[in-house]
C-alpha cells in the first residue's frame, strides 16, 4: 500500500463531519468532527471548530475543540488549541497556546470512565467539612 497525502487548501471551507483514510493536510476551515485512522496536519492557515479523533495530529493553525489521538499530538510554535487533549504522547513547542486539560500516556487510551467516577462518590458522613461542602453544592445546584 502506498502512503498518500490528501490536501484541503486554504480556500476550502467545510461545514459538517469529515472522515478520511491515510494522511490529510488541512489548510482551510472545518466546522464539524474530523475522524480518521490516519494522521492529520492542521496547517498554519487552518481553523477547525470541532472534535478531532485521529491516529496522530500535528497542529500549526487554530483548533477549537477536543483532540483525541491514539498516538502522538504535536502543537507547533504558532498553534492555538482551545480544548482538551487525550494522546499517547504530547509535544508542545514554545510559543504554542493551549487552553484545556491533557491526558497523556496509557490513561489516554483507556476508557474515560474512571475519571467520571470520582465526582460520583458520596461524601463521608463523619466529616463536618464534607457535609458542609455537600450543602454548598446543593445550594449551587438549586440556585443554578
Amino acid at each position: 500500500m502506498s502512503s498518500s497525502k490528501n490536501i484541503l487548501s486554504s480556500d476550502v471551507e467545510i461545514h459538517g463531519n469529515l472522515k478520511f483514510s491515510h494522511d490529510l493536510i488541512i489548510d482551510g476551515k472545518i466546522e464539524g468532527e474530523v475522524t480518521s485512522d490516519g494522521s492529520l496536519t492542521v496547517g498554519e492557515n487552518a481553523r477547525i471548530k470541532g472534535e478531532i479523533k485521529t491516529k496522530a495530529v500535528t497542529v500549526f493553525g487554530k483548533v477549537e475543540g477536543n483532540i483525541t489521538v491514539s498516538e502522538r499530538c504535536e502543537l507547533k510554535s504558532n498553534a492555538e488549541l482551545l480544548g482538551d487533549i487525550k494522546a499517547g504522547t504530547l509535544s508542545i513547542e514554545e510559543g504554542a497556546t493551549f487552553m484545556g486539560t491533557s491526558t497523556v500516556g496509557a490513561a489516554a487510551t483507556r476508557s474515560s470512565g474512571s475519571a467520571s467516577k470520582s465526582p460520583m462518590t458520596p461524601p463521608s458522613p463523619s466529616g463536618s467539612s464534607s457535609s458542609e461542602d455537600s450543602s454548598k453544592e446543593k445550594r449551587l445546584a438549586a440556585a443554578g
